[in-house]
Parts: C-alpha cells; structure tokens; sequence
C-alpha cells in the first residue's frame, strides 16, 4: 500500500506541471526558492564546524527549534490544503493504519519535507568533531526529519478537518499574523541590543528550548560534543518519545476522520433586525447598522484593526530598549492607536464591493454615507481615548498631561476620519472582496492604491501636529501647554471632520457612478 500512495504522491506532483503557465512560473519559484534556501542553510551549518562550540550549539538548536515550530503551527494558522486527505481513502476498504503509514510515507516528497531533512543530515558535519556525537547526529537528523514530516502531517490534516471553514480561516491567519508582528521585532529588537546582554538572552533561550519537543532533538549532537553524555541520552529519549506521540496522534486522527464527515459550517438562526434594530429608522442609521454588522461579522475589517495594538506595542520597546524613561513611552500607545483607528476608513467604500450600488441609487445620501461608516470607528476610539488616556498618564505618573493625550488622540480621530471620508469616495482603490482572505489584496493599476493611503495617514499627523507639538512642550518645558494641546485638537479635529465630511458627500453624491464603477473593478 505505501507503494501505491507514493505512485499517487508522483501522479499529483506530476501533475503540477500541467497547470497553466503563469501557475507553473509561481510553482517554480516556489520550488527555486526552497532550493536556494537548502543550499544557504547546508553551506551554514558546514560553515559551523569549525565555530565556537557555543555559537553553534546556540545556532542550531534555535534555528530547528523554529523550523520544528513551523511545520507543527503553520499548516493551523495559515489553513493549507491538504491535497492527500485521509477521508478521500475511507471508500477503499484499507485499514486505518496502512493509510496512516503511507500517506505518512508520502508526506516525505514535498519541498518543505525534503528541505529540511537535507538540511538535518547536513547538521552532521556540524557535529562531525568525534565519533561519537556525529553517530549521534546521524540519529538526531532522522529523528528531526520524521518529527517535522510527522507534525507536518498532522497539522495539514487537522487544519483541513477542524478549520474547514472560512471564519475558522480567517480567524487563524489574524492570530498567526499578529503573533508574527509582535514575536520578530521582538528577535530584532534583542538583536539590535546585542552586547553580553543579547547573547545571553539567546543562550538561555537555547538552554530551555534544548528540553522542549521542539529543540531536544537538535541538542543531542551538542550535547555530546561538549561531553555531556548524559544530557545527550535525556534529550534523545525526549526526541524520540515525541515522534511517538506524533505517531500515535496520526493514527489516531487518521481513523477519526474515516469515520467521521467534513465539517460544514453551521447555519445560525438571527432573531430579530440586530443592528439594524438598533439604529435610527434614516438613512444614516440604515449605513450605520451596515457598518457595524460588517465590523463585527468582517475578517477584512479584524485584519485592518490588527495594526492598531501592534505598533504602539512595537514602539514602546524600541524606546524601551534604547532607555527612554516609561514616564515618556506610556504617553505615546494612545495617540498611536488613535492614528490608525481614524485611518482605517479610507477605503472603507472599496470593502463594500458591489454592494455600494444600494448607497448610489439611493441617491444624494453622500452626508449619510459618510457620518454611518464613522459609526465603528467612533465606537471603539471613545472608550480606547478615555481609558487609554487615564492610563498612560497614570503609568507615566503625570496626571498633568491628561489634557495633551486627549486633545492630541481625539485630533488624530477625527481628523483622520475627516480625511478618510474624503479620500474613500475620491480615490477607493482595490481591496479585498467580501469573502476572500483577509490577508489577499488584487492588482491595483495607477499609483491610486499608494497615493490615497500614504497621503491621509501623512495628512492626519499633519494637521494633528499642533496638538502634538503643544504635548511635547507641556512635557519638556511647561505644563500649562497641555490645556492649549487639548484646546487646539479638540478644534482642529473638529473643523477637519466637518469638512471632510461635507467635503466627502459632495464627492459621494457627484462621483456615484464613478465610485460604482470603481468598485466592479476590483
């Protein structure tokens, strides 16, 4: 039976090669790339042979700790297709444990599979300094390639089986990519320190991940170069007893899903009108419930809203890590935040899709259009600005610039919300559609696509700077600046949000069929 699964394995990646030219061009640079990164990472790991025992123990252990972490999280965050699913097999009278051996037989040929197990036989030369740890490092690169290729299968399969549907997706790739954004600039930023404190970090990081399923197995061989036999033998048992459990987690999941049908996504009864319940009976109430069920149903809109924790989160730490005093850093999370929250709207008109035929037709309700898409946005920065504010200047431990974070946070609000309105009826240019990935964005042709995003979030900081630089004086020079800081955002942001606003339902109302015809090419 493993023979016939690997005749199947051929036949599909035989297969491959009848696609479409533009398809086979993207699959050769995928198959290129993973080539070009075998070769890099054999050439490295040669390269640490003659390294300090130390350094390279640190390299390699962190370095397959991740590669592990990838084949067993990715498949789940990013929901790849499984093109060999067990269930496709349930019809063929085999038992569950020949499909389970031969299609994990199979996962063997594939570019990620035969990466890394080039790459984990090349980690013998690493540790080729004794007999002993490079018979060591033998074992260790088959018990690494069958670890990856084992947990690459289970994860292929459970993501096909339990997160078969698009909001299970969608909710997936938002987690993985935000865990993205704030676990790499963490690295770099450690990185970027350096000095005794950085390489001190990474050796303590490499000390624990050396006990964990996903770095012992790469520790053996450094761990017996180094002498240490006994933490050798531990770690190995835990590498092994971990391609058990694997092993017997694939079976498992394997005789489950013959028996068990795919997954649909549940159809959910709505009581009642929900938002639209809730609005006023008007044409702008009528956007408003629109919005806001889009903002609350949406994995495009959750994706947008992604930036808005990551970057203040990201800020603080770099400032953090080049020694400004937290009684600065806290006051700088909210005015971010409140500059992406405003910013947000921009395009909100292109998300709609087809959709915003119902607004067009309706005829001159440009004011309308443009006060209910505001309703989210307005939603989420009162609460964020009011105890967002108290917080900073509580952690900063200068209840006086209560005044600067909220002028300078609500000025960036509206005046963001003020441009938005203008540039999402002037300039909409492609996004995402209404059920596709949230993460995907079409071809856009022109320079609109660049311009319109580039120019309001430029816009809103700079209408919002006297607001800013009266903050910052209050801070460094006099405290009284706070009020004016408060003062002056509070009537820039106002006056920018009123006219853009009318500003932006002229354009709505004169530009329908422009802005109707924008949105069918997307």
């Amino acid at each position: 039976m493993v023979a016939e699964f690997l005749r199947l394995k051929f036949r599909l990646i035989g297969n491959v090669f009848a696609r479409r030219p533009s398809q086979l061009v993207g699959i050769l640079i995928g198959v290129l790339y993973g080539l070009a990164m075998a070769v890099a990472l054999v050439i490295a790991l040669v390269s640490l042979r003659d390294a300090e025992p130390v350094l390279a123990r640190t390299i390699v252990v962190i370095g397959g700790s991740l590669v592990v972490a990838g084949f067993f999280f990715l498949p789940l965050v990013f929901g790849v297709r499984d093109s060999m699913d067990p269930r496709s097999f349930s019809l063929f009278g085999v038992t569950d444990a020949k499909i389970a051996r031969g299609l994990a037989v199979a996962s063997l040929f594939s570019v990620p599979s035969l990466v890394v197990t080039v790459v984990a036989f090349a980690a013998i030369v690493t540790w080729s300094r004794s007999p002993g740890s490079a018979l060591l490092a033998v074992v260790s690169a088959v018990v690494a390639s069958v670890t990856c290729i084992l947990g690459g299968r289970l994860s292929v399969s459970i993501a096909s089986f339990a997160l078969n549907t698009r909001r299970a997706r969608e909710i997936g790739a938002t987690i993985g990519v935000l865990a993205i954004l704030v676990i790499v600039p963490g690295i770099a930023l450690v990185m970027i320190v350096g000095g005794s404190s950085g390489n001190g970090f990474f050796v303590s990081l490499e000390s624990v991940l050396s006990w964990t399923p996903f770095g012992a197995v790469w520790a053996v061989p450094a761990d017996a170069a180094n002498g240490q036999w006994v933490f050798a033998v531990l770690k190995l048992l835990i590498a092994v007893a971990t391609v058990a459990l694997l092993w017997l987690a694939w079976r498992g999941l394997v005789s489950l899903m013959l028996v068990t049908p795919g997954r649909e996504q549940p159809e959910r009864d709505h009581a009642g009108l929900g938002w639209f319940g809730r609005t006023p009976t008007t044409a702008t109430g009528a956007v408003a419930a629109r919005s806001l069920t889009y903002w609350a149903r949406d994995a495009r809109y959750y994706a947008q809203l992604l930036i808005v924790p990551v970057v203040p989160i990201v800020a603080v730490a770099v400032l953090a890590f080049v020694g400004v005093p937290i009684e600065y850093t806290a006051l700088l999370p909210v005015p971010v935040m409140a500059v992406f929250i405003g910013w947000v709207v921009h395009n909100d008109v292109a998300f709609d899709n087809t959709a915003v035929w119902l607004h067009v037709v309706a005829g001159r309700v440009g004011l309308a259009d443009r006060i209910g898409r505001m309703f989210p946005a307005v939603f989420i920065a009162i609460p964020l600005i009011g105890i967002g504010s108290f917080l900073s200047v509580f952690f900063a431990n200068d209840f006086d610039a209560l005044p600067a974070v909220l002028g300078a946070s609500t000025c960036l609000v509206l005046s963001g919300l003020g441009l938005g309105s203008i540039f999402s009826a002037r300039f909409p240019y492609a996004a995402a559609r209404p059920g596709d990935s949230a993460f995907s964005q079409p071809q856009s042709t022109g320079a609109t696509s660049v311009i319109a995003p580039a120019f309001s979030f430029v816009g809103t900081v700079l209408l919002s700077l006297p607001s800013i630089i009266y903050g910052v004086l209050g801070v460094f020079v006099d405290p009284e600046y706070y009020w004016m800081s408060l003062w002056t955002g509070l009537g820039v942001g106002f006056v920018v949000l009123v006219g853009g606003v009318a500003a932006g339902a002229a354009i709505f109302n004169r530009r329908g069929p422009e802005i109707l015809a924008a949105a069918q090419r997307n």
